[in-house]
């Protein structure tokens, strides 16, 4: 038979879930009232209508706060909630192009990936060979290189350029 665990809690233990003889103890306002027995920690929570909250649990004695755990809870969402909505996800652009590009189209999708690089996303560069271009790779593979040479200072490869069926993929990363 297995022997039944007890249910862990999300965050710090509060009030009587608390259970050391001392606790380093830090009022409301946020001063040092040292080291307190348990009971009159909880006394002094009670008293000032404030949850006793342990705040680092691993030091000896743990170190306890009296605050109001609800506004606690509360801010801590908050913070992790802003924390999300600031996190940028970085996304794959793909530009495509053939090996005998003309200049000016190839200078307008190394704009676009500029302007790619600038948004902080990776851009993956698909070299699509029809028909009798697949005989001439080594074209495909300078364009690729020569993509590689121009951005260079904006991102880096980071996958080599490989030939998948009828097509060369290299991936490129902003720095």
């Amino acid at each position: 038979m297995r022997s039944i665990q007890p249910v862990q809690k999300e965050g710090p233990r509060t009030n009587r879930e608390i259970r050391v003889p001392a606790v380093q103890l830090i009022d409301a306002e946020g001063e040092n009232r040292g080291v307190v027995p348990i009971h009159d920690a909880l006394a002094a929570a009670e008293e000032a209508g404030l949850d006793l909250v342990e705040i680092a649990p691993n030091s000896e004695p743990p170190v306890c706060k009296l605050l109001d755990y609800g506004k606690y809870k509360f801010a801590a969402q908050k913070k992790a909630a802003e924390a999300r909505k600031n996190q940028k996800t970085v996304e794959v652009k793909e530009i495509k192009m053939r090996p005998n590009i003309d200049d000016h189209d190839y200078d307008t999708k190394m704009k676009a990936m500029r302007r790619f690089f600038d948004e902080g996303d990776k851009v993956k560069v698909t070299l699509r060979f029809r028909g009798r271009e697949m005989a001439h790779q080594d074209l495909g593979l300078k364009l690729l290189w020569r993509v590689r040479d121009e951005v260079t200072t904006l991102a880096k490869v980071e996958s080599e350029p490989s030939l998948e069926g009828r097509q060369m993929v290299m991936i490129l990363s902003p720095r």
